[in-house]
């Protein structure tokens, strides 16, 4: 595989950057370590400016090309929260905090993004600047819609981003792509259905919340079946159907639901928000009972820009040999939409090996061997972006 060599002397390094953020992982916006980690590793690298506190506990690290003739501003990003699960590996480093892991691999991304910074601060064999944005609460906690409110982009003129996720079931090295909607709006919803409680022995006297939210998630399955344009793609779940009462013989007042809703394209997610709604209001009054609906809009879908998405595939290709430019699409979410939203850029998916558990499972593990050809990507799609004068 051509990946750099530089990364492939630098890769027990990396690997080790990488299992220490393993073993001590921190969530969303409450990363003090991991932030101070990151910043210390970049001002050893002599980056040229190093600044943390962007977006609450993000860090920006800008490198400067050997020349700046082209005037051009390349921004590469990488997360590093974890999440709150409970790590089953039995890994020597295993995390080291209870109930939180990188099951997620933004370990292994900001590793990478660690490895891409130290080599371009040494070499320097580009013609312009790269910024990078090592970036907290990727996991619900919008921490790209914080940086770019803070500010971001503008204070660094960054005029591209790319960004990059790791895949396991992809061989190791293999890159995927695609222009356009990409991963998914992610989109979240609560219904309090209230009826009559009471006696389980006297349902007459009632109106049972429990039988009304039972046709709202039957109806809600008829929203993408019936509702959205066959060809185009939604997914609408309800994942949590809690009544107020755990005893036998009483029928509750109260029933909530909650889920979740993924969309591709605008109009999808407005009419899918709309149905949802009408659908949980209208059954309710169908039997007496009323719903109150809070419909809450998560991330955006992730968008790839066309032309830079031509980039980023001729990047991956130059690293691994051939780049996958019809990825399949991803339904999960991803808040690298709001820095997409916000400048051109791509985001792309390399294979994290053939084996081994899908993302956000306690076994899973992100795969060091994987470091050298991540690492080439972020570094060739600066020096290509920006080719030396």
């Amino acid at each position: 595989m051509p990946i750099k060599n530089r990364f492939a002397d630098l890769q027990e390094e990396i690997t080790g950057w990488r299992r220490h953020l393993h073993e001590n992982p921190e969530l969303l916006f409450d990363t003090p370590k991991t932030s101070a980690f990151i910043t210390e590793k970049l001002k050893e690298f002599g980056c040229d400016e190093v600044v943390g506190k962007i977006g609450r506990t993000g860090v920006v690290a800008v490198i400067k090309g050997k020349t700046n003739t082209s005037g051009k501003v390349i921004g590469l990003r990488a997360d590093f929260d974890a999440l709150p699960i409970i790590e089953a590996t039995g890994l020597d480093y295993a995390s080291k905090t209870p109930g939180v892991m990188h099951a997620c691999g933004h370990d292994g991304h900001t590793a990478m993004l660690l490895g891409a910074a130290k080599y371009l601060a040494e070499t320097r064999n580009f013609d312009g600047t790269a910024v990078m944005i090592f970036q907290p609460a990727e996991e619900g906690g919008g921490g790209g819609k914080e940086m770019v409110d803070d500010g971001m982009m503008e204070r660094w003129n960054i005029q591209e981003v790319y960004g990059m996720h790791n895949w396991p079931g992809k061989d190791i090295g293999e890159f995927s792509i695609r222009p356009g909607p990409f991963f998914a709006a992610t989109d979240t919803f609560e219904i309090v259905v209230e009826g009559k409680g009471g006696h389980a022995a006297k349902p007459d006297v009632c109106i049972d919340p429990t039988v009304v939210a039972s046709h709202i998630v039957l109806a809600f399955q008829s929203i993408v079946s019936r509702s959205v344009d066959p060809v185009k793609q939604a997914v609408v779940s309800v994942t949590s159907f809690e009544t107020e009462s755990k005893a036998f013989n009483v029928i509750p007042q109260i029933v909530t639901l909650r889920g979740t809703v993924r969309t591709l394209d605008t109009e999808v997610r407005d009419l899918v928000e709309q149905r949802a709604t009408k659908l949980a209001e209208a059954t309710a009054e169908a039997y007496g009972a009323t719903a109150k609906v809070d419909y809450i809009r998560g991330y955006p879908a992730t968008v790839n820009h066309a032309t830079e998405t031509e980039f980023a595939a001729e990047s991956a290709a130059k690293v691994s040999g051939a780049c996958d430019t019809d990825a399949a699409l991803v339904m999960g979410g991803e808040d690298f939409s709001y820095m997409l939203e916000s400048r051109p850029g791509a985001y792309i998916l390399m294979g994290n090996g053939l084996e081994g558990a899908m993302v956000h499972h306690p076994e899973y593990n992100f795969n060091d061997e994987a470091i050298p050809s991540g690492c080439s990507w972020w570094a060739e799609m600066v020096e290509s972006r920006m080719p030396a004068s």
